[in-house]
């Protein structure tokens, strides 16, 4: 059974049809890339299976249970986080920190406990430092991890981004656009991480425009063009589709 299942899925703004009738499957432990010309439609479609926005139709459902109505944050508890298009690390913390906040998804024990500066509290946050440093261990960027965040270079922030992404331990990650302002080495050490992420047993949905990380990481492909999936194949196999070639050479969508 695949892991997250979208159909039908629609959303219009005003009298732009950003998403129509987009239907695609993900299988467990798979790179699956959404690509599309600038205006396709693909952040509309992060975003409406993240639960930042709710959809005029269609569904989405995620290891057999429907998402409909849910925000985000239900969305993560059920397994699913995401990066944005832009990095949004917090400032005035080092890189750990950041990572710690997305470990505090996973954290038991509570509010009340945290003002009361209960013993368990303590506990709980050693462990989540621990777990932290462990999951930037993971993928090679502990040694950032006492530096102020925003002072790291723009592909380190990245990957703290990443590591915050993995420290809530989604079945799922959905990253938006993330080689955007990387360079070519950026982007290769990028390339990396997503492999030990998807080593670690999460499943990975990528919007993104480098075509070259894109064909050597995915393992499957889906086109949008004006809002409608075009094509859903392996990576030859979108590189030789006519209607994939005729939208990126022969038309302009931007």
């Amino acid at each position: 059974m695949a892991l997250l299942e979208v159909d039908n899925l629609s959303r219009r703004f005003g009298g732009l049809q950003a998403v129509k009738d987009v239907s695609f499957r993900v299988e467990p432990g798979m790179i699956k890339a959404v690509i599309g010309p600038n205006g396709a439609g693909k952040t509309t479609l992060f975003n409406l299976v993240s639960g930042f926005l709710a959809p005029d139709s269609g569904s989405v459902t995620f290891d057999g249970r429907s998402l409909h109505g849910q925000g985000p944050h239900r969305v993560a508890a059920a397994g699913i986080t995401r990066t944005f298009q832009h990095v949004r690390l917090f400032s005035h913390m080092t890189a750990l920190e950041n990572v710690m906040v997305g470990r505090h998804v996973r954290s038991r024990a509570g509010f009340l406990a945290g003002m009361l500066s209960l013993p368990r509290t303590w506990q709980e946050e050693r462990s989540i430092r621990e777990q932290a440093l462990a999951t930037m261990d993971v993928l090679g960027i502990a040694g950032l991890a006492g530096a102020e965040a925003t002072s790291l270079s723009y592909g380190q922030q990245r990957s703290v981004e990443l590591a915050r992404a993995i420290a809530a331990e989604p079945r799922m990650l959905l990253l938006d656009e993330p080689a955007a302002g990387l360079n070519m080495r950026e982007t290769a050490d990028l390339a990396k991480l997503i492999g030990r992420i998807r080593g670690r047993g999460v499943t990975v949905l990528i919007v993104e425009h480098d075509m070259s990380l894109v064909m050597n990481i995915s393992d499957e492909i889906v086109v949008l063009s004006y809002g409608e999936k075009i094509a859903d194949d392996r990576p030859l196999a979108i590189q030789r589709n006519p209607d994939v070639i005729r939208v990126y050479l022969g038309e302009d969508e931007c």
